[in-house]
């Protein structure tokens, strides 16, 4: 793949799931080295920060001429100080895209060299040990990026082909020459959101994952509760004018494409011979949970575009300071390092996520409470009730997890903490905000794939698996592949597990 004038989302997310090569366009590469000819011309006999001044609040200290190579790599020592377990691959391979994607602005004035070890690292799978803690989100991901320059400059460690190794001793193999510092390299790698942003690129593919299988799952409960479908229907969504419910109620409709379950309600209730009840044993509408997911999904659909659009402008942003300008022939000092865009969507969408979970969750107790469905055995027990147990402690497990969920809910953002001798006095924890956004998010997948086994066990109680829409038979029949129908108590954790591996690596992509 080459990236040519804009960093698409989509494309990021191909070259993660398939390990696709990257390259930049040459003229992308020429305007990195216009940017860094002209800060190599422009800088001499000025006071620029982080070039010949110190870091944050030590920048009213001049530094010698003699040291400003010295002053490049000690911000990448010095900063290097993260703790806790490192990120995954996947997140810190996005991270160097995103770092890629600010360097790419020719904002920055760094040397070519950037760029080149830079694609060497994202195409060889060299992956930068980089801590879970560390980062206050401004100026940016200051002490994890610092862990990735550390790498680029031959020092610190790598994963590389499944093994922790010296990140010198893998450079050396692959025939890669450390990075050399400049003129400002070192605070340009370290400066800026590229580690949040990284997290968040892989939370919003798994949560737009999340959100198809959601609604998927919801019109398979629909059918299992032989719902009216008008809840869906057109004229009853598009007279509420938000675009994300008509969306969520398009793809019900899609997705429950002849399926025999649903009823209409011009048939069941508004012919004629209804005369005489007085107590009607189907529901006339069903429980909010069933009801109302175009106004419940819609909502999240929004919150995930939104933050799609969001990702998307700050992976073609130049985020770190101060900003090399050669068109205007000046260096602008600001803030652009500050993470506040990607630690609010984060938030959002992990708010989202536990909705999401909240439903599936509320879903699942409809499968599981035979007072309220009135149609199957107590927690889908087809076993001899007393003796066996059914799915009574997987609802356990679901509900647990969602309350957890909740709880991380409390937003993030809003939890600056000033720091640094008050220099950086409000921050915008936004690593924080996408490492929390990325535990809902895995909390979620659990809830569902405990959901997707019960309404896979709820199908075969009720004899319905051919009258299903296409597509949630076809999930059926792999979930049944995964989790063979149980009568007898037995543990299939491992088989939940597996099933939750389906929901991630199989996507729907029901756009």
């Amino acid at each position: 793949m080459i990236f040519c004038e804009k960093i698409v989302l989509d494309d990021v997310i191909r070259v993660l799931d398939s390990k696709e090569p990257v390259a930049v366009d040459s003229e992308w590469m020429r305007k990195v080295q216009d940017c860094y000819d002209f800060l190599k011309n422009f800088s001499s006999n000025k006071v620029i920060y982080g070039i010949n001044t110190g870091f944050g609040p030590m920048a009213q200290w001049r530094v010698d001429d003699q040291y400003l190579t010295d002053l490049q790599y000690n911000i990448i020592r010095s900063h290097a100080c993260g703790a806790g377990k490192p990120l995954e691959d996947k997140y810190v391979k996005a991270a160097m895209i995103a770092r890629l994607g600010t360097v790419l602005q020719c904002r920055s004035g760094v040397h070519p060299e950037v760029v080149e070890l830079l694609l060497a690292f994202i195409n060889h799978d060299i992956i930068p040990f980089i801590p879970e803690h560390g980062s206050v989100g401004a100026s940016g991901d200051l002490v994890q990026l610092a862990h990735l320059a550390l790498c680029l400059i031959g020092e610190g460690k790598v994963h590389y082909q499944g093994q922790w190794r010296a990140t010198a001793e893998v450079m050396g193999q692959l025939g890669l020459k450390p990075l050399k510092m400049h003129i400002r390299e070192g605070l340009s790698i370290t400066n800026g959101t590229s580690v949040m942003t990284g997290i968040s690129v892989v939370n919003q593919r798994d949560a737009e994952n999340l959100l198809d299988w959601a609604t998927l799952a919801s019109v398979w409960m629909n059918e299992i509760a032989s719902s009216f479908d008008d809840l869906m229907a057109k004229e009853e969504n598009e007279c509420r004018r938000h675009a994300g419910q008509q969306e969520i109620a398009r793809r019900m409709r899609a997705l429950s494409e002849g399926s025999r379950c649903l009823q209409k309600r011009e048939h069941a209730l508004y012919d004629n011979g209804h005369e005489k009840e007085k107590v009607f044993e189907h529901k006339v509408q069903p429980y909010y949970s069933l009801r109302c997911v175009p106004q419940i999904l819609g909502p999240v659909c929004e919150t995930l575009q939104n933050a799609r659009r969001v990702l998307e402008e700050e992976l073609n942003s130049a985020c770190d300071n101060p900003i090399v300008d050669p068109e205007s022939r000046n260096i602008y000092h600001g803030g652009n390092f500050h993470g506040d865009y990607i630690s609010l969507e984060a938030d959002k969408v992990k708010i989202a996520m536990t909705r999401l979970a909240m439903t599936a969750e509320r879903q699942l107790n409809y499968l599981m409470h035979d007072r309220i469905n009135g149609i199957l055995p107590p927690f889908l027990n087809l076993g001899v009730l007393g003796l066996n147990y059914g799915m009574q402690a997987c609802q356990f497990t679901a509900t647990s997890t969602t309350a957890e969920c909740q709880t991380l809910s409390m937003p993030n953002y809003v939890h600056s903490i000033p720091n640094n001798n008050d220099n950086q006095d409000i921050v915008s924890m936004g690593t924080n905000s996408a490492l929390l956004c990325k535990r809902v998010i895995d909390n979620a997948f659990q809830v569902m794939s405990v959901h997707f086994v019960a309404l896979t066990q709820a199908t075969d109680y009720l004899k319905i698996a051919d009258k299903l829409a296409s597509t949630s038979r076809a999930v059926y029949d792999r979930v049944r592949a995964i989790v063979p129908l149980f009568v007898e108590d037995t543990p299939f954790y491992e088989e939940i597990a597996s099933v939750e591996n389906y929901l991630r690596t199989q996507p729907l992509n029901l756009e």
